[in-house]
């Protein structure tokens, strides 16, 4: 027998860990997403956990198994489904009966409000659904229900269910969704319906949180755009001053980086997450109801310009940080330019001061013979006046004699040395 896999069952069953939930009609369903405002990614998840076997002790209910990150049960006369996500955690709460009043949120009281006050996080988004069997009463109920300016309404999965939501906050602060069922649909596919449903709203509300940021960010490129074109533009001048320019770009690129690096994951998750949304759009397989906009048209003209103006910021902070390396480039090259000019002055200058070196050594050298010289034929005519005044000469003669062949034996001897030292 071959051995598994250490993770080969961990991995399969992963595959089935969340199941969809099955919904009858004549049902309501609410649902909670909380997360963290900072650093949700690296939250404790040990904490989340914590605060749902809180809610499960109220209940009695049974534990989910320790490191969980999912977990359906119920709690009283509901069903509860909760799960871990990268960023948030998820509470979902099915009655299998309806409320007398449409969207009154009594649902939501199965959540004590002590408990919710001490969860570790802030609430993202919450929803209620209703579920009622399809009749030829939907359009009035719609126009009871939702904002008639923000509905969205059409038949899914084949004409098997009608959706409609205006992704609006009601005045009990829920976003509303209704759900109609035709009598032969399973209790398996209401279920999947609903679930798409609280998903699309979820990562849909993932995906706005990148729009603030995305608007701060543009205000401030708008400044750094301005600044590098002025920094750009003063490399022309020939005054320019090429310390102060360096200091404002490395200050610009450098703040660029930072922007980038401290984005990255919040725009890497809007991708991530709009996908998400658009896939459970597609998968509902909409058609037109009544001439009323699906939702995938509402997230085209509602949804998809965020998310457009959020690609174009960041698309716009690595054009800008590409543009500070290329203006770096081309102070760079002015500034070895500038510095080749100064070298060159420079060579000049000691080619300059060398040449009158050499001059002023040649005369040094002349002066130097005529000295020498001058002590030399002294010594000479000392030693010739013993021999001088013999054959009748003066000292006067001697030393008059004497001048030319020493001057010139000592100009041959500097010569020489100088001829040694230069070689």
């Amino acid at each position: 027998m071959l051995k598994d896999y250490p993770l080969r069952y961990e991995l399969s069953n992963e595959l089935h860990a969340r199941p969809f939930p099955a919904v009858q009609a004549g049902a309501e369903a609410a649902f909670l997403a909380i997360k963290r405002p900072d650093d949700a990614a690296n939250r404790d998840r040990d904490a989340d956990r914590a605060h749902l076997l809180a809610l499960l002790d109220r209940f009695g209910a049974d534990h989910p198994k320790p490191g969980a990150t999912h977990y359906f049960g119920k709690i009283g006369r509901y069903r509860l489904k909760w799960e871990s996500h990268t960023e948030f955690v998820t509470y979902t709460l099915f009655s299998d009966r309806l409320a007398d009043k449409p969207f009154d949120g009594e649902i939501f009281k199965a959540l004590p409000s002590d408990w919710l006050a001490e969860a570790p996080g802030m609430r993202l988004t919450s929803a209620l659904l209703r579920i009622e069997e399809a009749s030829d009463s939907i359009p009035d109920k719609l126009a009871e229900w939702f904002v008639p300016e923000s509905l969205a309404a059409s038949s899914v999965l084949d004409d098997t269910a009608t959706v409609a939501g205006d992704f609006r906050i009601d005045s009990t602060g829920h976003v509303r969704f209704a759900l109609f069922p035709a009598a032969a649909t399973g209790r398996r596919r209401i279920g999947r319906i609903v679930q798409r449903l609280f998903e699309i709203e979820t990562y849909k509300t993932m995906s706005m949180l990148t729009l603030p940021r995305a608007r701060e960010l543009g205000a401030r490129l708008g400044e750094m755009d301005a600044q590098l074109s002025d920094l750009v533009g003063d490399l022309r001048r020939a005054d320019c001053d090429s310390d102060a320019t360096l200091g404002s770009l490395l200050a610009i690129g450098s703040e660029l980086e930072t922007m980038l690096a401290r984005s990255a994951f919040r725009f890497g998750a809007m991708e991530a997450y709009t996908a998400l949304v658009e896939q459970r759009v597609e998968v509902l397989r909409e058609e037109r109801m009544d001439g009323r906009q699906t939702f995938a048209e509402f997230m085209m003209r509602r949804f998809d310009p965020a998310m457009r103006t959020c690609r174009s910021v960041e698309k716009r902070m690595g054009v800008l940080a590409e543009r500070a390396r290329r203006a770096g480039d081309l102070l760079s090259t002015r500034v070895n330019v500038e510095r080749a000019d100064q070298n060159r002055e420079l060579l000049t200058s000691m080619d300059r001061r060398a040449a009158l070196q050499l001059r002023l050594q040649r005369t040094v050298e002349g002066l130097s013979v005529v000295a020498i010289g001058y002590y030399a034929v002294n010594l000479v005519s000392y030693l010739a006046y013993p021999m001088g005044s013999l054959v009748g000469l003066s000292k006067e003669m001697i030393s008059a004699f004497a001048v030319v062949p020493v001057v010139l034996a000592v100009w041959w001897v500097v010569r020489r040395i100088r001829e040694r030292v230069e070689s």
